[in-house]
């Protein structure tokens, strides 16, 4: 009896400082990350890494207790808790495309220009995948043009305000003879940088259209950050730009 509590009581107790472990990883990573202290890829992967054991984790410590010999202690449970933590997150995602590139134009899509020229961009093609539009379409059909009462050069005027106020934009390219405007968009907490490309035009129907773009650097599947971009964006153009109009 002793020899079996022995043995039952080593592996929780190599459990529990796992448990400890996965969830240091994944407080660690992205404190690294929002600290700029290492790349934000980095403390992402770090953050998955930990997220993934820790599912592994709850699933062994589950298997122990159907099988009566407990399911561990603090520790396990911490580790659990962060698996499901994990798990709700990702489910965030779930459903959104395989796509890192969202448009309100699939036909004729704003082109990055300034992008082009940064060096985190050296050797990308910038071109918007045509493969993309249906796999948009799909998911994000009420992803349209902006369309405002006002004419152009107004219009830019208002697009440029609104850009100015978004969350951890940086402009950097404002050409109102174009009506274009390019900006990279940080995200707070691991740093990820997108490239976003806003174009002001005259409305055949009136007023101007205002199209927009945006599209990951790291990536192949943004779990929906981009479209929401637009979405955000479009939300905060509303309001200036019926004030504007009156």
């Amino acid at each position: 009896m002793g020899l079996s509590s022995r043995g039952a009581a080593a592996p929780s107790r190599t459990l529990d400082r796992l448990g400890l472990v996965i969830v240091a990883l994944m407080i660690v990573g992205p404190l690294l990350a929002w600290l700029r202290l290492v790349a934000g890829l980095a403390g992402f992967v770090t953050f998955a890494l930990g997220g993934l054991v820790a599912i592994v984790v709850t699933v062994f410590c589950v298997v122990r207790a159907l099988r009566g010999r407990g399911f561990g202690g603090g520790g396990a449970v911490v580790a659990s808790i962060a698996a499901l933590v994990f798990v709700v997150l990702a489910a965030g995602g779930r459903g959104a495309p395989r796509i890192n590139d969202f448009t309100t134009d699939t036909t004729d899509p704003p082109v990055f220009k300034q992008a082009a020229t940064l060096p985190p961009n050296a050797g990308r093609d910038l071109a918007y995948p045509a493969a993309f539009a249906a796999q948009q379409a799909a998911c994000c059909a009420d992803l349209a043009p902006a369309r405002l009462a006002l004419d152009p050069a107004a219009a830019f005027v208002v697009v440029e305000g609104t850009a100015s106020a978004m969350p951890s934009w940086n402009i950097t390219r404002r050409d109102p003879q174009a009506g274009e405007l390019e900006a990279v968009a940080t995200s707070r907490l691991f740093g990820f940088q997108d490239d976003v490309v806003i174009r002001v035009r005259p409305d055949p129907a009136g007023g101007s259209r205002v199209d927009m773009r945006s599209k990951s650097r790291v990536g192949q599947g943004d779990l929906g950050a981009n479209a929401a971009r637009i979405r955000a964006f479009e939300t905060a153009l509303a309001a200036p730009a019926a004030a504007g109009s009156r």
